[in-house]
């Protein structure tokens, strides 16, 4: 099977059971809240298992986006699911054209490991717009 970053629009039991692998410290009611407000939830597909995800709250107007919660579940990391993760939602988003991820929302992951990897994004560490620090493209 081919690897496949879908939106998810609805979560099914499958998807809640594997999305419990890749975010262990969030309950489920939190992902469900997080679709209900009208916010992006994109997810890393391989047979039939989510591999990966991260939630997006996008100004469309504006053209700016703010990536939550990246994660890819650690024993399928270092082989292009969260790159492709994150270059197929961009992909999705057209009318988005700044895009943001603040340090903070990604607990867990060295500073240096993670700016290796946004780079290979094609993000830059800055001060984003909040004061915080993390990754702008």
């Amino acid at each position: 099977m081919k690897l496949t970053i879908e939106r998810l629009m609805a979560l099914n039991p499958d998807d809640i059971r594997d999305l419990g692998k890749v975010w262990p410290e969030q309950q489920p009611e939190t992902w469900q809240a997080w679709l209900d407000e009208g916010h992006a939830l994109f997810a890393a597909r391989f047979n039939d298992r989510l591999l990966g995800a991260v939630k997006v709250c996008a100004d469309r107007q504006k053209g700016f986006a703010t990536l939550h919660d990246l994660c890819v579940r650690e024993v399928t990391r270092r082989r292009g699911v969260g790159l492709y993760l994150v270059e197929d939602t961009m992909r999705q988003l057209p009318e988005i054209n700044v895009w943001q991820l603040a340090a903070s929302e990604v607990p867990g992951v060295g500073l240096d490991e993670m700016n290796a990897f946004m780079a290979a994004c094609g993000f830059n560490f800055c001060e984003l717009n909040s004061g915080e620090q993390g990754w702008q493209n």
